[in-house]
C-alpha cells in the first residue's frame, strides 16, 4: 500500500478494504493508528488505536468530548463526537514507522458535525464540483528552526551559531551547515509521496522553505497539518524548536505559507486557470480573474483566517526586516510576476506550462493558520467571484510600496488590515464568513479570535516598561 493509499481502491467501512488495508500497514510495521481532526486552531487532536481495531476505527468508534476543545460548539451535557477516518489518506509515518496518521471528519449522531474544519472545507469544495470545478493549492511552507538561549533577547536564536549571514537567502553555505537536518526532512516528505521539487535556506537566519507537489485543497491542507506535526518533531530530536510563528524575530522577516491556486475540469482534471491570448498579460482565464476578483472583494475578511494571531501582523508591515522590504504583502491588489501585491501571478516557464499550468498566488497566508478554514474562506469567495462574474480590474505593475497615499486612494487600492483586531472585526461585517462557517463556529470564531486581541492587548509588555516607566 502506498503513504495515501489510492481513494478509488477504497471504500469506507467496507470489510474487505478493512481487512487489506489493515494487513498493509501491520506488514509495514505500523502498531497503532492515530485518526485526528483538528480544533478551531488547526491544532491536530486524536485518539491511539491499536492496530487490531483498526476496522472498527474506520467505522467511526473514537469519540470525543467537543466541550474539552475550543471551537466545537459542545457543551457537558451533550453526547460525543465521533471521528470518521478518511480512508484514501492513510499515512504511515517514515519517522515513527510503527505509526499512521488518518484525517477525519467529525459527525455527531450520524451526521456531518457542522463545526468540523474539514467538513466545513468539504462544503466548498463540492460547491465547486456543482460549477465542473474543482480547486487544487499547494502551500509553500516556510518554518523558523530555533533554539532556547535566555541570553537572546526573547529567548530563542537561530538553531545554529554559525547561521548569522546578514542576508541569507538562498545561500549556499547555510543549506549546507544544516544539510543533514533538511535531507531528513525532505527524506521523510517524499517517503508520504508529497514529491519536494524543491526547498531552501530563506531570507532570515534558521528560516526554510520546503515546495512540494499541489493536489486537491484537502489534501494538501491534511498534508500541512502533518508537515507542521512532523516539523516540531524533527526539531526536537535534534535539539531545537520548529516554530509556527509568522514573526518570531522583530528584525527579521516572517515566515508566510503562501497559497498557490488554480482551478480545474472536474471530469478531465485538466487545468481551466489559463489563457495564452490573455489581453491583460497574466496568462489567467476569465474565471481565473474571476477568483482573483472574488477574493479582493473578501480580503479583508478572509484574513481572519490565513493570519489568524497577533503576532500574524506584525509580520503584514510595509519594512522592518533586515533587507528592508519584509516581503508580506499589505494591499489588496494584483499583479503579475509583481511581489508587492497580495495576489501574485507567477510568469510561468514553458516547462511550468506544461505540468502545472497557470496558477495565482496568495502571500496574505502564513504557517499559523487552520488550512482548512484558511482554504474554505479563499474559495468561498473565489466561487462568489466566478457565479457573479465579477471583475478584478486590471494588473498593477509598479513597486506597491513605493505609492503614497494620495496614488493609492486614486487607484482605488485598499489596506488589509494592520491588527488581529481589524481583521476579526472585518470577518464579523463580512457575510462572507458566516456563510462558510455556519452560525456557530462564525460566533465562536469570533468570540475566541477577540478574547485572544483582548488577552494581549491588556498585558503589559517589556517594551512598555523600558519605554514608558520613568519617562514622564
Amino acid at each position: 500500500m502506498s503513504a495515501e493509499t489510492n481513494a478509488a481502491s477504497m471504500g469506507s467501512g467496507d470489510a474487505a478494504f478493512a481487512a487489506e488495508a489493515k494487513a498493509a500497514l501491520i506488514d509495514k510495521g505500523v502498531k497503532y493508528c492515530l485518526p485526528f481532526y483538528v480544533d478551531v486552531n488547526g491544532v491536530p487532536k486524536t485518539k491511539t488505536v491499536p492496530i487490531n481495531h483498526f476496522d472498527r476505527m474506520m467505522t467511526g468508534s473514537e469519540l470525543f468530548t467537543g466541550a474539552a476543545l475550543e471551537g466545537l460548539g459542545q457543551g457537558p451535557q451533550d453526547d460525543e463526537l465521533a471521528l470518521h477516518p478518511d480512508s484514501s489518506h492513510i499515512v504511515p509515518l517514515p519517522w515513527r514507522p510503527e505509526v499512521a496518521l488518518i484525517p477525519g471528519n467529525l459527525k455527531y449522531r450520524n451526521d456531518p458535525w457542522p463545526m468540523c474544519s474539514r467538513t466545513i472545507l468539504k462544503q466548498q469544495m463540492e460547491r465547486a464540483e456543482k460549477l465542473g470545478l474543482t480547486f487544487n493549492l499547494g502551500i509553500e511552507c516556510e518554518v523558523y528552526v530555533v533554539r532556547r538561549d535566555d541570553a537572546a533577547e526573547n529567548g530563542i536564536a537561530p538553531n545554529k551559531v554559525e547561521d548569522d549571514m546578514a542576508r541569507a537567502a538562498y545561500d549556499l553555505s547555510s543549506t549546507l551547515l544544516n544539510f543533514e537536518f533538511l535531507d531528513e526532512v525532505v527524506s521523510h516528505m517524499n517517503a508520504m509521496g508529497w514529491d519536494v521539487y524543491s526547498f531552501d535556506h530563506e531570507d532570515a537566519n534558521g528560516q526554510f522553505e520546503f515546495d512540494f507537489a499541489y493536489d486537491n485543497a484537502i489534501t494538501t491542507a491534511d498534508r500541512f497539518v502533518i508537515w507542521r506535526l512532523m516539523m516540531k518533531e524533527i526539531a526536537r530530536k535534534h535539539g531545537w524548536e520548529a516554530t509556527m510563528m509568522p514573526k518570531p524575530f522583530a528584525d527579521r522577516t516572517g515566515s508566510g505559507a503562501h497559497f498557490n491556486m488554480s482551478i480545474a475540469d472536474l471530469e478531465t482534471g485538466r487545468n481551466v486557470s489559463g489563457d495564452d491570448a490573455d489581453p491583460r498579460g497574466c496568462g489567467l482565464s476569465k474565471r481565473a480573474y474571476q477568483f482573483i476578483a472574488g477574493v479582493k472583494k473578501h480580503a479583508p475578511a478572509i484574513v481572519a483566517t490565513t493570519c489568524p494571531t497577533v503576532n500574524s501582523y506584525k509580520r503584514l508591515i510595509k519594512t522592518g526586516s533586515m533587507t528592508g522590504y519584509t516581503w508580506a504583502p499589505i494591499f489588496i491588489s494584483y499583479g503579475g510576476n509583481n511581489r508587492t501585491h497580495m495576489l501574485r501571478v507567477p510568469k510561468l516557464s514553458d516547462t511550468q506550462k506544461s505540468t502545472a499550468g497557470a496558477r495565482w498566488e496568495c502571500r496574505a497566508v502564513d504557517t499559523s493558520m487552520n488550512p482548512y478554514l484558511a482554504a474554505a474562506m479563499m474559495l468561498a469567495a473565489g466561487l462568489e467571484g466566478i457565479e457573479q462574474e465579477m471583475d478584478p480590474g486590471d494588473p498593477i505593475a509598479v513597486n506597491m510600496y513605493e505609492l503614497d497615499n494620495a496614488e493609492l486612494d486614486r487607484m482605488g487600492v485598499k489596506l488589509l488590515p494592520r491588527t488581529l483586531l481589524e481583521s476579526i472585526e472585518a470577518f464579523e461585517r463580512d457575510p462572507l464568513g458566516r456563510e462558510v462557517m455556519g452560525e456557530d463556529l462564525f460566533k465562536s470564531y469570533v468570540d475566541i479570535k477577540t478574547q485572544e486581541w483582548w488577552d494581549f492587548h491588556n498585558h503589559v509588555s517589556a517594551w512598555e516598561v523600558d519605554t514608558y516607566l520613568t519617562k514622564f
